[in-house]
């Protein structure tokens, strides 16, 4: 059985447009689809490799949870964990355009590393999850597109 789900979009930007906002966890309660993420409450303003940064976060009741960048490739691929060690991912790929740069964006969360991801399914986190990836990737189309400026 897989532990993860993934979903992909195109954004209509370069994969540096949209790495940027991915790398400034100030943005990510704007584009975020579980409707938990509130505020970036500690860390630094743009992610690398092993930084740690805090969210403010609501799930019910009000939290704060840090997060360590564990993959990071500029412009390519950014993913951090928390105590529970499962893994939000998001994965960047240029795509080819004749007049307009265009970056395919999966998000995945993989829960395999989480020492207590066989209940993942059992809880409805996974169900959640889905749900909440194609939410966030619309809203951080939306996001990214409304920053590009297109040659007229």
């Amino acid at each position: 059985m897989s532990a993860q789900v993934s979903h992909s979009i195109v954004v209509n930007a370069d994969a540096t447009t949209v790495f940027d906002v991915l790398a400034d966890p100030s943005q990510h309660p704007l584009f975020d689809g579980s409707d938990s993420v509130k505020a970036r409450m500690g860390g630094p303003p743009r992610l690398y490799l092993g930084a740690q940064f805090s969210m403010r976060m609501r799930w019910g009741a009000p939290y704060v949870i840090k997060n360590t960048v564990v993959e990071y490739g500029e412009d390519r691929c950014i993913a951090w964990r928390h105590f529970a060690r499962h893994i939000w991912r998001y994965e960047l790929v240029p795509q080819p355009a004749a007049d307009t740069a265009r970056t395919e964006v999966t998000e995945t969360f993989d829960w395999g590393p989480a020492p207590l991801g066989l209940a993942y399914s059992r809880t409805g986190l996974v169900r959640r999850n889905d749900e909440a990836i194609r939410s966030t990737l619309q809203r951080l189309k939306v996001l990214v597109e409304s920053r590009v400026v297109t040659p007229q």
